[in-house]
């Protein structure tokens, strides 16, 4: 099976372009079957799916539940719960990455690093975290092998790392543009029609193949030399996000660990 193992939509991330409902056209239109929605700390995007689509139209495609989580120290990750979960403690941005591991891995979901060898403070493998401590690799399900959104050479430094720990490969769009749309898959030899077959699936060790193409819409591409100043903007602002969220998350945290 063909999978967009990275997409932003309209319904769940502000700065997406792409409606739940057009998404859909366009992968089923390029021969996918489905696609794991990773809107930045919010499932909105797939509630949409599952009040307005799931079961009524399209129902040749699967659409699963995921989100792109910041961490306070280790930049994005990919997280998949459960079918059904949905914890509002995904939705409160600001966890670390040692946190986040135990939350998701203590309620059966996976997670994996998005955009691993991307931008500064944003991807994993270059933030201070990664320096002061290497094996926080042998914790992640899966590794976002190939962004269309990164580079080339940073994609390979992503693919290389996975090969070395032997871990899962996925390849995502990262889409918040049409035009991007279809510009990597991720392939499954099993059938993947909810977050549990996926969950299972890499934690039984099943293999994925994935391929795709660079996408030069980014903002990066277009500001060139001053992109730097929006990556160093985009880490205060998701500072700033975490610090507003402490209470809550700090609530949400407690009813974790209480089992609710």
């Amino acid at each position: 099976m063909k999978f967009d193992m990275h997409c932003h939509t309209h319904e769940g991330s502000p700065d997406s372009k792409v409606s739940v409902e057009r998404y859909i056209k366009l992968l089923r239109d390029q021969g996918y079957n489905g696609m794991l929605v990773t809107d930045h700390n919010s499932y909105n995007g797939y509630r949409y799916y599952r009040d307005y689509i799931n079961g009524k139209k399209y129902k040749d495609f699967y659409m699963l539940q995921g989100i792109e989580y910041d961490t306070f120290n280790a930049g994005h990750f990919i997280v998949v719960m459960p079918t059904g979960a949905a914890p509002i403690l995904m939705e409160k941005r600001g966890l670390k990455i040692e946190t986040l591991i135990d939350v998701v891995h203590s309620r059966g979901g996976i997670l994996g690093p998005a955009h691993p060898c991307g931008e500064n403070f944003l991807s994993i493998y270059n933030t201070g975290k990664f320096k002061t401590d290497r094996s926080l690799t042998r914790e992640f399900d899966f590794i976002e092998a190939f962004n269309s959104c990164e580079d080339y050479p940073d994609n390979d430094k992503a693919r290389v790392i996975a090969q070395i720990y032997n871990k899962p490969m996925f390849s995502g769009s990262d889409s918040h543009r049409e035009s991007s749309v279809g510009t990597a898959a991720t392939y499954f030899e099993g059938d993947i029609t909810s977050e549990d077959d996926l969950i299972n699936y890499i934690k039984s060790g099943g293999k994925t193949t994935i391929e795709g193409e660079r996408w030069y819409g980014t903002t990066k591409d277009h500001l060139g030399i001053f992109n730097k100043s929006l990556v160093y903007g985009f880490f205060l602002y998701n500072k700033a996000g975490a610090l507003a969220k402490t209470y809550r998350r700090r609530k949400e945290y407690k009813k974790h660990k209480r089992g609710i």
